[in-house]
């Protein structure tokens, strides 16, 4: 009985298998589609220049860390810290980290460290 159960059983869960929809109403294009375009804006609202760090991961594993050097409709350029540009197609990126910090926040590190340091030193001097 099993026999003649297995093939049927077995032809079921193919068919079925080529029936699923998907449950988002969204197509893979549509999703990729907002996606290089949400990469396009924050790499314009990083800017280029040497303030203008990014660390790139695309989607072929590699990853590179540098700045924005030039920035295109179709394509923005990377230099690394030993001075070679690698442009990257918007398609291209699997994950983008940029790191750019306004010239407050610097201060305001700055000030953060040095009162660090300050308070670090007198408790030292303190327990002498």
């Amino acid at each position: 009985m099993f026999k003649k159960l297995a093939p049927i059983v077995i032809a079921a869960l193919a068919i079925s298998s080529l029936c699923v929809t998907p449950i988002s109403g969204e197509t893979l294009p549509e999703k990729e589609v907002r996606f290089i375009e949400k990469v396009k804006a924050g790499i314009a609202q990083l800017g280029t220049g040497p303030k203008a760090r990014i660390e790139v991961k695309l989607r072929d594993k590699r990853t590179l860390k540098g700045y924005v050097s030039e920035i295109s409709e179709d394509y923005f350029a990377v230099t690394d810290t030993t001075g070679a540009i690698t442009k990257v197609s918007y398609p291209q990126v699997q994950k983008v980290k940029g790191h750019k910090l306004s010239d407050n926040t610097k201060r305001a590190i700055i000030v953060g460290a040095a009162l660090g340091f300050l308070i670090f030193v007198l408790v030292l001097a303190g327990g002498s």
